[in-house]
């Protein structure tokens, strides 16, 4: 069994609240086992999120 790390990039605009962030996260995190690996935030106030999870590839044994 090997693992490979599969990544999704997401920008969020400056207009956009924290708490509407964190609870766009989370909801990620629960629901779809993403986690977060790096968060920017630019000078402009916008947001710029990398998540990551592992993908399993099983292998037929036998």
């Amino acid at each position: 069994m090997s693992a490979v790390w599969e990544f999704r990039e997401i920008n969020f605009h400056r207009g956009t609240k924290r708490s509407e962030v964190k609870s766009y996260l989370t909801a990620m995190a629960e629901v779809e086992r993403w986690e977060l690996e790096r968060v920017r935030v630019y000078q402009d106030g916008s947001r710029y999120v990398r998540l990551r999870r592992k993908i399993y590839h099983l292998q037929r044994t036998a």
